[in-house]
């Protein structure tokens, strides 16, 4: 992963450990989907107990690698949202001022 947006140059890490929020989408979504998915299979009588048990396990093994970096993307978007970083604006015309400040020289 980038350490930095190459756009808008944000920070994605903001201190180390930071991205451990992300783990609770990941597992958030991994339990839901199981959930969806497995209680009406059940329900049915379709698939046996260990076939649900095999497709389960596999699933909740292989869906979270996938969705690692979306749910980091998550994570950032939900941050940025409820925590902005303050970015530096722009300064005014009537503070900018082109022409370097030589000060300093009268003080030689």
């Amino acid at each position: 992963m980038n350490e930095y947006c190459p756009a808008c140059d944000y920070k994605f890490e903001r201190a180390p450990g930071y991205f451990l929020g992300s783990i609770y989408f990941n597992y958030g979504l991994t339990a839901l989907l199981l959930l969806v998915t497995f209680m009406p299979l059940h329900w049915t009588g379709r698939y046996s107990g260990d076939t649900l048990l095999a497709i389960g396990a596999t699933f909740s093994l292989l869906f979270p690698l996938w969705f690692f970096r979306y749910a980091r993307s998550l994570w950032v978007g939900f941050d940025q949202y409820f925590d902005p970083i303050e970015t530096q604006d722009e300064p005014d015309e009537e503070t900018w001022n082109d022409e370097p400040d030589e000060s300093w020289r009268e003080s030689l």
